[in-house]
């Protein structure tokens, strides 16, 4: 049997009577309805799962944490698009100086060979030649999904010719060029290491910059469809525990774990340092960072405060300063 819906003021006595929560007036009335019930309140209420429930008072408090992620995803959104511009630009350059030409057919036949790594029939070769598929089904997937959209691919279609790997980098997604990079060999993958700048130390694998761009994909995801970000409840799958040292070593910031949003704009900075962005525009973002978080302890009690930003992220900041200073 389907359930009754409320009304807009059903949903606010809902919200008084049932979870205690203040809230009154036409102005909160049109902001519950600009945040919405379901989408912002029902995902506001809870830090990361919905049985670790805030103990809100006032429908204001709820209102500072949407605005929290709001801010947040505006400040993220345009590095991380930069930063996969970046990377795919410096993944073309090591994939063009290996093979001498843009043909995907040649890029796919010697550079994606990692299930060469394994011995034949073995179940890691079998799993890894399996992505090696899936990642050209994905890729042939995404060129016929762009093809009324993108003129580029377009031309080459049009004109009965192959898309060069560069034009198919513009269209596939984050996760797809993440695939890629996993799939690429290991000394592939070494250069594109080499190349971001990335400490060969704790690279010994060559798989960093997948890991980099898995953990930015979630997040990416996340800001593009408008969920929420500010207790990292996009995250997905287990960190590598290398990128973790590798970050923890070159930043001298320790205690990260990317459970709090802070391990982030850790990252993103990181990123944007072996990018050649210039110190000022990185401590910039940081400073906007925790301009926010303190804007935000002024609007809601320290109980909710302290669930989303931990006692050590004035410290992990401070650290942070002082590497993209140096």
């Amino acid at each position: 049997m389907a359930t009754k819906v409320k009304s807009i003021d059903g949903l606010m006595r809902h919200l008084r009577d049932t979870h205690n929560i203040d809230i009154k007036g036409s102005i909160q009335k049109q902001k519950l309805r600009n945040i919405g019930y379901y989408h912002g309140y029902k995902g506001y209420r809870y830090f990361k799962t919905p049985n670790n429930q805030f103990l809100y008072t006032d429908f204001n408090q709820v209102l500072a944490v949407n605005e929290f992620d709001m801010e947040l995803k505006a400040l993220f959104y345009p590095k991380i698009m930069f930063i996969e511009t970046a990377i795919k630009n410096y993944t073309l350059e090591v994939i063009l100086d290996c093979i001498g030409t843009d043909s995907f057919n040649d890029v796919y036949s010697k550079l994606l060979t990692h299930y060469n790594s394994f011995p034949i029939a073995s179940k890691d070769y079998k799993f890894e030649l399996k992505q090696r598929l899936e990642l050209q089904n994905k890729i042939y997937s995404s060129l016929s999904r762009n093809y009324n959209t993108k003129l580029v691919i377009q031309h080459y279609y049009h004109q009965d010719r192959n898309v060069p790997i560069w034009a198919i980098f513009e269209v596939i997604t984050l996760g797809e060029f993440g695939k890629f990079i996993h799939c690429l060999n290991q000394n592939t993958r070494k250069l594109i290491s080499t190349s971001i700048g990335l400490n060969q130390g704790y690279d010994t694998d060559s798989k960093l910059t997948e890991s980099i761009i898995y953990l930015l994909r979630d997040l990416r995801n996340a800001v593009a469809h408008n969920d929420i970000i500010f207790d990292t409840r996009f995250k997905t799958g287990q960190v590598k525990k290398t990128l973790v040292h590798a970050l923890s070593n070159d930043c001298k910031v320790q205690d990260i774990n990317f459970n709090t949003i802070t391990d982030y704009v850790i990252l993103i900075s990181f990123i944007l340092k072996q990018l050649g962005v210039s110190k000022t525009e990185i401590s910039k973002m940081i400073s906007d960072f925790d301009n926010l978080k303190e804007e935000f302890r002024q609007k809601i009690p320290y109980n909710i405060y302290s669930k989303i930003i931990h006692t050590d992220t004035n410290n992990k900041l401070l650290e942070l300063r002082n590497y993209i200073k140096s």
